[in-house]
């Protein structure tokens, strides 16, 4: 085991406990807008600084939290460079940071439309892919860290597991624990690391390195869920990719990211549900993925509790869960009500997407819409006949 290793859970809770600060100090602002959209040539040099690219579907972040030496990335359309970064931190301690970009949420910092979180039975073609810059000078890693938590949370300190991909390394730098297998995956050989600081961290370090890798993302927690560290049970809340950099960093660079659930199980990918009468989202209320908790009307702003994935089976989902007629499969009447519960196959929760707009359940015959053709925020959603009124059409965006 390397020194490294030894001290890397140490790494980890200053990662915890500096990402917790950041997250208070940037409350206030973050209360009142969303993440900028990155323009041409838009540099961050603040340690938590994000912005978001490709109109919201990814974020940028710098997220410097084991150095106080300076380090700054440009974000650009597809990734971000690191243009500066003065760092010279001992390899047998913390990296600096993990300059990054994302897809899903980052202490409630969230992309649109990703489809995270998704529960890990339910995935299907969830993919991802990367191409890198890497500069023959630094100590670094270049790498994807996924993120795994037993509920399908959006903020705070994942619990469940961080499962990261080193692409390539430089130097002397090894991942957290020890080493316990070398095997193939995605038609390469991966060395296998397994250890726990609080959390389960299992690590595959590519045996030669790579600039580039298009993956299925299932390729990797099938054989961290056959050793252990995942449970299908829990979700995946984010995928990351970039760089931990030790000694130097400057000249890193994703060139080009992407990540897709194409709809896990089947169907499309996750978007927004628009009432045509409101303009407002169905949205899960209080961002709570408690079963039984109600859908409503809410202004459309992009979070996890306004990402739907329409199934090729019938369902709707969002949190990993269905939306379903409040009472089971003997809901019909008009005035049912609707919510988030467990995806168990009942009619239920089975709805076909019309080219009229309509969300209809088949089981009762009865529309989603608006009560009483409210348009406010917190407007109750339920059952009713479809007589084809505006406050019962929706469109997918």
């Amino acid at each position: 085991m390397s020194y490294h290793a030894l001290h890397r859970p140490r790494a980890r809770a200053l990662r915890l406990w500096a990402a917790v600060l950041a997250l208070l100090v940037s409350s206030l602002g973050a209360a009142l807008t969303t993440a900028p959209q990155a323009a041409a040539a838009t540099t961050l040099c603040d340690a938590y600084a994000s912005t978001s690219i490709q109109q919201g579907r990814y974020i940028v972040q710098n997220n410097r939290w084991g150095a106080s030496t300076r380090q700054c990335i440009e974000a650009r359309d597809r990734g971000f460079a690191i243009t500066a970064s003065d760092h010279n931190n001992p390899t047998n301690s913390v990296p600096a940071g993990y300059p990054s970009v994302y897809a899903g949420c980052h202490y409630a910092n969230c992309t649109s439309g990703s489809g995270l979180p998704l529960r890990v039975s339910d995935f299907g073609n969830v993919r991802s892919s990367v191409a890198m810059t890497r500069p023959a000078s630094g100590e670094w890693n270049a790498s994807y860290d996924l993120w795994f938590d037993p509920t399908p949370r959006s903020d705070g300190q994942n619990t469940g597991a961080e499962l990261m991909i080193w692409l390539d390394h430089r130097g002397r730098p090894q991942p957290i624990g020890s080493r316990v297998a070398t095997t193939t995956i995605e038609g390469a050989s991966w060395d296998v690391w397994v250890g726990n600081i609080g959390w389960n961290v299992i690590s595959y370090v590519r045996t030669s390195g790579t600039g580039s890798l298009d993956f299925a993302v299932r390729s990797f927690t099938d054989d961290a869920v056959g050793r252990g560290q995942i449970q299908r049970s829990w979700y995946m809340t984010s995928v990351q990719a970039g760089f931990e950099p030790w000694v130097g960093g400057a000249g890193l660079a994703v060139d080009d990211f992407s990540f897709t659930t194409n709809g896990g199980s089947g169907g499309g990918g996750a978007r927004a549900l628009v009432g045509r009468q409101s303009g407002r989202c169905l949205d899960v209320s209080g961002g709570n993925s408690a079963n039984g908790t109600p859908v409503i009307l809410w202004d459309c702003w992009g979070g996890a509790p306004q990402q739907w994935t329409v199934g090729s089976d019938g369902t709707v989902r969002a949190f990993g869960k269905c939306l379903e007629v409040t009472g089971g499969a003997g809901a019909r009447d008009n005035g049912a009500g609707i919510g988030l519960w467990d995806c168990w196959g009942g009619a239920s929760q089975r709805w076909t997407l019309n080219s009229d707009g309509t969300l209809r359940n088949p089981n009762s015959g009865r529309c989603l819409e608006a009560a009483g053709q409210g348009t406010a925020n917190g407007t109750r959603i339920q059952l009713w006949d479809c007589w084809g009124g505006e406050n019962m059409k929706w469109d997918l965006r």
